[in-house]
């Protein structure tokens, strides 16, 4: 995956933001830049990647789960990374970019909580204060990050307007961002937002990738037939193609039924870039709906845009009540509980397994289920062992 061309990926991408952003960008686009050209810099991260987050995370071959699939299914197991997901590869980067530039206060949104969780971390880590902006339902239901978050030390206010989910709490982050540009560094959690946003979160999510295809090539001897991870802004699933992206194994993003920017959505603006984006006639953004917090939201990552409008990638949908099904699947036949966000990519190959079948599969298991098991209480019914 090549640096896009004046900020954008062919059609997608490029900085639209209010004129008092627009120096905040360049000069984070020019920190960056100069970051990762930098060996000490890069050193540094990737002794915290070892030494904190714990990577390489491991591949697993889930011989159960792939017999009663009829498939050879591989986890990219990011859910073994400390704070529970993906997410602590971009903010240790961000973080320690803030701390290079001279910020003090780390601002970041967060849906299901885990990004927040990991921005909460680093800035523990470093020093930092940290403000956290989350939607008032996705409070209520991932309560647990939220004390999470609290316990590490950060702020945590609450977006109240709109659906109050995920959307809503990018444009809060945003607004505190414009009136505190010159303290704060603003961690966006994904592969969205204006340039270089998109850019510089695959660029520090590239390891998973690059780490799977070297797994892939030790265990299978090549690359695996296909690829699949879920994609909301798409940040884990932009970072495990980066890997693969030039090479044969078909990609697969899974979208929720509520959600699937790229399969009801058209292209239009939303937090400083354009992508594919569910929207209205007169062009208001539609409310996403999905069982996942980490998934609602109405739009993708500029890349993951380029990536279908080019047929390099393909995009499907799966209902809440596939994902449910998947989160079951895998905890019984493998002593694994996923969060709700990979289960959707599993809810995907469990459809398709016979489309799969004798096919090997890896899915970026994006983050653990820790988080969700309260939700599922609520949904599920367990009795003897068996789930209702």
């Amino acid at each position: 995956m090549a640096e896009p061309v004046g900020g954008r990926f062919g059609d997608f991408g490029g900085r639209f933001v209010p004129e008092t952003l627009v120096p905040a960008c360049e000069e984070l686009e020019a920190a960056f830049r100069s970051a990762w050209a930098d060996e000490d810099f890069r050193g540094e991260l990737n002794r915290l990647l070892a030494d904190y987050a714990g990577r390489p995370s491991p591949l697993t071959e889930c011989h159960r789960l792939s017999e009663e699939l009829g498939l050879r299914l591989l986890l990219k197991r990011e859910d073994l990374n400390h704070t529970g997901s993906h997410k602590i590869n971009n903010v240790l980067g961000q973080a320690l970019l803030a701390v290079r530039m001279g910020k003090t206060r780390l601002v970041a949104e967060t849906g299901a909580g885990q990004h927040g969780v990991a921005t909460a971390t680093a800035a523990a880590l470093l020093g930092l204060d940290c403000v956290v902006y989350m939607g008032e339902v996705d409070m209520e239901r991932q309560a647990l990050n939220v004390f999470r978050m609290q316990l590490l030390g950060a702020e945590v206010r609450s977006a109240l307007s709109g659906s109050r989910t995920l959307k809503d709490a990018i444009n809060e982050a945003m607004r505190d961002w414009v009136a505190t540009v010159e303290s704060s560094h603003y961690c966006l959690g994904s592969v969205m937002g204006p340039h270089p946003y998109p850019w510089m979160v695959r660029e520090l999510h590239r390891v998973i990738g690059d780490e799977a295809r070297e797994q892939c090539r030790q265990l299978l001897g090549t690359d695996p037939d296909v690829v699949t991870a879920c994609v909301g802004g798409g940040s884990n699933a932009i970072g495990i193609f980066s890997g693969f992206v030039d090479g044969d194994a078909a990609l697969v993003g899974v979208e929720p039924a509520g959600g699937a920017a790229i399969g009801r959505g058209v292209p239009g603006v939303v937090h400083g870039s354009k992508s594919y984006l569910m929207q209205d006639e007169h062009g208001q953004v539609l409310e996403a709906e999905s069982i996942s917090a980490g998934l609602d939201y109405p739009g993708i990552g500029p890349e993951h845009s380029h990536l279908a409008a080019i047929g390099r990638a393909r995009y499907e949908t799966v209902t809440d009540d596939e994902v449910v099904a998947a989160f079951e699947l895998m905890s019984r036949t493998e002593g694994i509980i996923p969060a709700l966000e990979p289960a959707h990519a599993l809810a995907w190959v469990s459809r398709a397994r016979q489309e799969l079948a004798g096919q090997s599969v890896l899915l970026n298991l994006s983050g653990r289920g820790d988080k969700d098991v309260d939700q599922m209480m609520g949904r599920l019914v367990v009795d003897g062992g068996r789930t209702e």
